[in-house]
């Protein structure tokens, strides 16, 4: 019965080290899945470019092995890539089901950036960075009509300092950094990023990736320059 399988674990904050790597993996702009094995480290699998078809499962034939987790099928769901895109498929091929944003798979579903994914009690992100690029990449002119207030951008630009100099293993700078830096409060810090995370459309993305996303979407639209950091 699903009542006696305890719920899976949410998300955890990332460490220095593991937003570094994910950085890194969005930069290189293919696509790609997170999530934390048996000992509790994230994950991060490169979607091979050559393969159109995955199978994700127990066995350690699978090319995604979740051996760790005993509610995973020894074949429990395939990623398929169909023209460019990648479908989730559980035809039934697994015995306690494949969850897309929660939602039970039967048969086929494509997957869209952000999409959370779930086999037995396995939680995993799926990130596809150039397709996220150009369905939600907010052009300089437009965040300009926008309006970011002059606060908004001083938040903005302290918050991308660390990448100066294209440092692609950087982490976004803390809210109290970004307070220190400016002589504000963390409160006022965290106000002024909630409202730049919706004027970048990236405040529907799980809690720790959106700060990534902001900084990735500012210097890639050009509204944040090196000079300025």
């Amino acid at each position: 019965m699903s009542g006696s399988h305890p719920a899976p674990e949410g998300p955890r904050p990332l460490t220095t080290e593991e937003s570094r790597a994910l950085f890194h993996a969005e930069l290189e702009g293919m696509p790609f899945l997170v999530l934390r094995d048996g000992e509790g480290a994230q994950v991060l699998f490169r979607m091979p470019p050559e393969r159109d078809q995955l199978s994700v499962g127990r066995r350690e034939t699978s090319d995604l092995c979740l051996g760790w987790d005993g509610e995973v099928s020894g074949l429990h769901a395939e990623l398929d890539r169909v023209a460019g895109e990648y479908v989730l498929v559980d035809d039934g091929l697994s015995r306690n089901g494949s969850f897309v944003n929660g939602e039970r798979v039967h048969g086929r579903r494509r997957l869209r950036d952000g999409d959370m994914l779930r086999f037995g009690r396995t939680v995993v992100l799926f990130r596809s960075p150039q397709a996220a690029s150009r369905a939600t990449l907010v052009a300089p002119e437009v965040l300009t009509a926008a309006g970011l207030s002059a606060q908004q951008r001083k938040v903005l630009i302290a918050l991308c300092r660390p990448f100066k100099d294209g440092n692609t293993f950087a982490a976004p700078a803390t809210n109290q950094q970004i307070a220190d830096e400016l002589f504000l409060t963390v409160d006022t810090v965290k106000l002024h990023l909630r409202a730049l995370f919706d004027k970048f459309e990236v405040a529907d993305l799980p809690q720790n990736q959106k700060r990534l996303a902001l900084v990735r979407r500012a210097l890639d639209s050009g509204l944040v320059s090196d000079r300025e950091l």
